[in-house]
């Protein structure tokens, strides 16, 4: 899409904070006005569409696409994106240990348990470690306060939080991101650890590499979003 605008800027609005390009209001795809409550990421938003060369690249604005998708899917479907990450709970990243080699069994525990002792402590959420690949059922009081440390929050946090949950492969990992608990590149070396292991042992191809650097962008997209919203 070509840049047709000279001037990105915040805009005061009631109910927070609006995008404007040479006066005219930024809309979602959907139509909907872009209106969010912290000034913080609108002003983050603006830097992104004040980037832009003579084409605006979409991808290049994960903010802003993340504020859209709170706003456009999110905001209308809490109960179904609570849904989805519950459903990351039964079978969380953080959960699966591996029965050898050795030195990544030892890696595993030493690095993953203190989330899962985490996740217990802040969020009532006693989950079971299982070791090998075959999935083992959750149980029912685990889920049910997962869920409940879901409900609280905002469709922009659930909008963060599901695409941090996305890059990491574990729920865990994105609501010790939320809480500030880990940085995005605490949470994507602990959400790498497995191939991290493997890259050690037999290096990395070309695709791989390619594929992480995705998921890595993804993880601090989230993070950074994560982290603007709660600067208010």
């Amino acid at each position: 899409m070509k840049r047709l605008y000279r001037e990105a800027a915040v805009t005061a609005h009631p109910e927070g904070y609006g995008i404007a390009l040479d006066g005219r209001r930024v809309n979602t795809p959907a139509g909907v006005a872009l209106v969010i409550p912290a000034r913080a990421l609108a002003v983050a938003i603006v830097e992104e569409w004040s980037a832009q060369g003579e084409r605006v690249v979409p991808r290049t604005m994960p903010l802003m696409q993340l504020a859209a998708t709170a706003l456009d899917r999110v905001a209308g479907a809490r109960t179904s994106v609570i849904d989805q990450l519950t459903r990351y709970g039964e079978t969380d990243l953080l959960c699966y240990r591996a029965t050898e080699p050795p030195e990544l069994v030892d890696r595993q525990t030493a690095m993953w348990q203190p989330l899962v002792d985490w996740i217990e402590a802040h969020h009532a959420v006693r989950l079971e470690v299982a070791h090998g690949l075959m999935p083992r059922p959750q149980p029912s009081a685990a889920l049910d306060a997962l869920r409940g440390a879901l409900e609280p929050l905002d469709a922009l946090r659930l909008t963060g939080l599901n695409a941090a949950t996305a890059a990491a492969g574990s729920v865990v990992l994105a609501l010790a991101l939320l809480a500030r608990r880990l940085s995005a590149d605490e949470a994507w070396a602990l959400s790498q650890l497995d191939e991290t292991f493997q890259i050690e042992r037999w290096g990395e191809d070309r695709e791989a590499a390619r594929r992480r650097a995705e998921l890595r962008a993804d993880l601090v997209a989230a993070g950074r979003f994560l982290e603007l919203i709660a600067a208010g």
